[in-house]
């Protein structure tokens, strides 16, 4: 059990909110929210007066899960939980079971076509609840769109060269980062579009040498990841802009850069065939990931921080256990090579995009592909899930996105 940050919980869409009423004479529990992915419950309660908050991560949790051994578990962990809340805790977990049982055997059919920028697309992300999304573009722009209407409702312009990286800090969705061949990043307003800082480096000591290709946001958003075809991966502190550390290893560009759910590891992906674990507190490689043939071209965890995924030029993807670091499943039937790779929030399936024109849907355990996303008239470099897992994004060089649901 750890401490939490209360606005990483807040009220956002995918958490439940029930009240308990006192729970304690000197600690008083006033309502639980539900996190749905990964899956946990927050404890809201009053001591002296002030509103505090717990968290109990639930990440062992599976919809074959044992509940009353659970509840009891929690109960000697946690004494805001007493015997009297134990039926009302054994709902709340099976309605986070429910939640990892959804979308299991949900086929995706095509909502919505945009054709986003004049020059060609380079990636595109959603928010949180997949209300709106982002593109990156040759045009040295990144858009944000209206998923719903297709409306553009801003351009982020300021960058020097191509917009290559992309990414929102969810679940808060109200920042975007944007990393470019102009070799910084940028992070902007999703309200009003505005710059708040450029990632930049004034000596070879700070920033990078060569164009940033990988961003991404930490689950609290404090901080931010990049990686380049320098070699090398920098870690900011996204409120000043300050450079925390630089993980140096890799022996060719790097392809993806991101933090576990917890942010105690850190993956990247690079084109000399390999990915790297890193000790997120002091920036020391613990291992590193080997089988594929040709350059790794992305790479992810899954929400609870156990699975690792890779996509490779070889065509294929692989499924690692983090804990053991050992292969676990092989994901073969593109034709073409898999630019990207990402898990469903529930972490039973996963989506690969191709150059063979291609996205797959595939079951994480077995490696069985569950689905083929055909349309796009040129190959796709961009993929993802909405939080809830129910919508799906992807990029194409055929210069659109499509929406399936």
């Amino acid at each position: 059990m750890r401490a939490a940050a209360p606005p990483l919980f807040g009220r956002f869409h995918g958490y439940e909110s029930v009240d308990l009423g006192s729970a304690q004479e000197k600690m008083k529990l006033k309502s639980l929210l539900l996190r749905y992915y990964p899956p946990g419950i927050m404890l809201e309660y009053e001591t002296s007066g002030e509103l505090k908050t717990k968290c109990i991560d639930l990440l062992n949790l599976s919809p074959s899960s044992d509940v009353n051994a659970l509840v009891e578990e929690i109960q000697k962990a946690e004494p805001l939980i007493t015997a009297s809340r134990s039926d009302q805790v054994k709902l709340l977990l099976q309605r986070l079971q429910e939640k990892l049982r959804q979308h299991s055997n949900h086929k995706f059919y095509l909502f919505k076509v945009l054709r986003a920028h004049i020059l060609p697309l380079t990636n595109v992300a959603l928010n949180k609840s997949g209300s709106c999304f982002i593109t990156g573009s040759y045009d040295r722009t990144c858009k944000l769109w209206d998923t719903a209407s297709g409306e553009e409702l801003h351009t982020l312009e300021g960058h020097r060269n191509v917009v290559y990286a992309i990414a929102f800090n969810n679940p808060y969705g109200d920042k975007i980062a944007t990393g470019s061949f102009d070799k910084t990043c940028k992070l902007w307003s999703v309200e009003t579009g505005k710059c708040y800082h450029t990632f930049r480096g004034h000596t070879a000591e700070i920033g990078h040498l060569a164009e940033i290709i990988s961003l991404s946001f930490n689950t609290s958003g404090s901080r931010i990841i990049t990686g380049s075809f320098d070699h090398t991966v920098a870690v900011w502190e996204a409120e000043t802009g300050r450079k925390v550390y630089t993980l140096i290893g890799h022996y060719a560009e790097i392809s993806s850069a991101l933090f576990s759910w917890d942010c105690s590891l850190i993956l990247t992906g690079s084109m000399d065939k390999t990915c790297m674990l890193w000790d997120a507190a002091n920036g020391k490689c613990v291992a590193t990931l080997t089988g594929h043939d040709d350059e790794i071209l992305d790479s992810c965890f899954d929400y609870t921080g156990k699975l690792i995924a890779t996509a490779s030029a070889d065509g294929t993807a692989r499924v690692f256990s983090a804990a053991t670091r050992k292969c676990i499943t092989k994901l073969e039937g593109h034709e073409g090579e898999i630019s990207k790779i990402s898990f469903n929030p529930q972490g039973n399936c996963l989506l690969t995009g191709s150059a063979d024109k291609t996205a797959r849907i595939w079951d994480a355990q077995t490696g069985q592909c569950l689905q083929v996303l055909e349309g796009h008239t040129d190959e796709i470099f961009s993929c993802a899930f909405n939080y809830e897992g129910n919508i799906i994004i992807t990029g194409s060089k055929d210069n659109t996105c499509r929406i399936w649901r």
